[in-house]
């Protein structure tokens, strides 16, 4: 019998470093490391929904350009033409700014726009359809010309209306607005990470030390959810099951870790992890895995 007790135990201290060896694979989908596990995998069955971190800019749509914006922001045209409309408007106004433009004069106007309440996602620099259909909302209710271009008129009341931004407005901690903390964050030295802002609170006693993105795993290899704490830390690992390499990892529930994740900061939410939480801002994961101990709680949750 006591042979028999040995004999388990040993089996059963394997089985838990089998298990934390997964790293990120879905315990009850994952196989044993085939081809079809590759991390490209798992983007295939996630949101189509491309990165907050960039302004799309629409493909294929020559009104779209910053010549052909330019061209339609005479503020001598009818406020019911429409862009695409109105060619024949008088070339000699030219725009401020425009759809595929790239610049700190864009991100201070998206800025401006996010005091008023037209754009939800942080400043990026690059004016695509996101600020283009921001800018034509605040011309519609300003009876401006709803170009989607910033011309000079535009511009003036956008600044009248609005504050000159802070550089915590410019460049935010986060893309994504960090969430309110679950109760169970508001104790103790807690990663606070929530699904629905899909971002990371690193919190001590109550009160947020710092924020970051994070994405998580597909409807596949899904992130658990509920109360954890880190079992272990690494900072260099790779992946056992799908050999990728996973930085500055603090594993909290077998396999699944927050880490680097090369792929998010790369691609931004057109991908996934295959179960852990992945942080797109390497310097400021450097910092949190530093101030992480092991034991530290883990709340994840909607």
């Amino acid at each position: 019998m006591h042979r028999q007790r040995v004999l388990a135990r040993t089996l059963g201290l394997a089985t838990a470093v089998a298990l934390a060896a997964t790293a990120c694979g879905s315990q009850k989908t994952e196989n044993t490391g085939s081809a079809s596990t590759a991390p490209s995998a798992s983007a295939a069955v996630t949101t189509p929904e491309s990165s907050p971190s960039s302004d799309d800019k629409p493909a294929g749509d020559p009104s779209a350009s910053p010549s052909a914006s330019a061209s339609s922001a005479s503020p001598s045209a009818s406020p019911s033409s429409s862009a695409s409309s109105s060619p024949s408007a008088s070339p000699s106004v030219k725009a401020v700014m425009a759809n595929g433009d790239d610049s700190e004069q864009v991100r201070e106007l998206q800025a401006r726009l996010k005091q008023l309440k037209l754009m939800s996602v942080a400043p990026t620099g690059f004016y695509g359809s996101k600020t283009t259909a921001a800018v034509k909302s605040f011309q519609s209710r300003n009876g401006l010309t709803a170009s989607g271009s910033v011309d000079a008129e535009t511009w003036k009341k956008i600044q009248g209306l609005t504050k000159k931004p802070t550089a915590d407005e410019l460049r935010p901690p986060t893309v994504n607005e960090v969430d309110a903390p679950d109760p169970r964050c508001m104790t103790g030295r807690v990663m606070c990470i929530s699904k629905e802002s899909r971002t990371l609170a690193w919190m001590i006693d109550g009160k947020v030390v710092s924020t970051m993105d994070v994405r998580f795993g597909s409807e596949n290899t899904p992130t658990r959810e509920g109360v954890f704490d880190v079992g272990w830390k690494a900072k260099e690992w790779t992946s056992t099951i799908y050999h990728t390499p996973m930085p500055y990892a603090m594993f909290f529930s077998g396999g699944q870790a927050v880490h680097y994740s090369a792929d998010f900061a790369a691609r931004g939410y057109s991908g996934a992890s295959h179960g852990c939480v992945n942080v797109r801002d390497k310097a400021k994961l450097s910092k949190l895995f530093d101030d992480v101990k092991v034991g530290d709680k883990v709340v994840v949750y909607w």
